[in-house]
């Protein structure tokens, strides 16, 4: 067991790390997530497994999802632009992957309007019912929950226009196959866009395994059968990638 000191620097740390963020509640259990470190003196998470050149980072839990709507995230991460950039036309059908409390959900119900569809998945059931709840509040009635398992998006074929993971590629446990899932439910012009904390950004307080770069990305989602269209710059500290369907590499 670490000296009672060394466990109180790393507590302050974390408490630091909050007040950074602007939020009043516990995001990362650091005593729990954190484990020993290396022989270089890293510290490393103690759960999650190598992809690629990447650790796959813990999913946050249902207890965590105050990080979702702290109140300074519309500032820091421009959800509106980010649609209004997209260019999503009305009556699309949409998938919010890895949806959490609907942050997005219901801002891209909203974007498709009566006649689109926004198809809302998690794997988390705490996640589903406070997405629902979010949805109700708000009266929106054009989206559809989807309880999926980490090899089974459980995604209608062929169907969706666009895909989006907003902070959430980076903790799929199967990232392979959720890609594959994916890449079987767009339209054969239908775009994916993944949206992530640039890794490259020494100055953004979250931890390396749930920040990504663009090399990174494209490294993984291209040989899944993804071609990389783009990206979008305007905000600072997230990197959005769009891709489109292509053949396996």
């Amino acid at each position: 067991m670490r000296p009672l000191g060394a466990r109180l620097m790393r507590l302050a740390g974390a408490l630091s790390l909050l007040l950074a963020l602007g939020c009043s509640e516990p995001i990362y259990d650091v005593e729990a997530r954190v484990g020993p470190e290396d022989e270089r003196g890293r510290e490393q998470l103690s759960i999650g497994k190598l992809v690629k050149r990447r650790q796959i980072a813990p999913v946050r839990s249902v207890a965590e999802s105050v990080w979702q709507t702290r109140p300074n995230r519309d500032a820091e991460e421009q959800p509106d632009r980010v649609i209004r950039e997209l260019n999503i036309p009305a009556g699309a059908t949409v998938v919010d992957f890895g949806a959490g409390v609907g942050y997005y959900t219901w801002r891209l119900a909203r974007q498709v309007g009566p006649q689109g569809k926004v198809i809302a998945v998690d794997i988390q059931p705490g996640m589903i019912e406070r997405l629902e709840e979010t949805l109700a509040t708000r009266g929106v009635d054009n989206v559809e929950t989807v309880l999926a398992l980490e090899d089974n998006a459980r995604l209608p074929e062929g169907k969706v226009d666009l895909a989006i993971l907003v902070d959430v590629y980076n903790e799929l446990q199967q990232p392979e196959i959720s890609m594959q899932h994916l890449r079987r439910a767009l339209k054969p012009d239908g775009r994916l866009v993944i949206i992530d904390y640039k890794r490259e950004d020494a100055n953004i307080p979250i931890p390396a395994p749930y920040r990504m770069t663009v090399s990174e990305v494209r490294e993984e989602v291209e040989p899944v059968g993804f071609e990389f269209v783009g990206t979008l710059d305007f905000v600072p500290i997230q990197h959005i990638v769009i891709f489109r369907p292509g053949n396996p590499g």
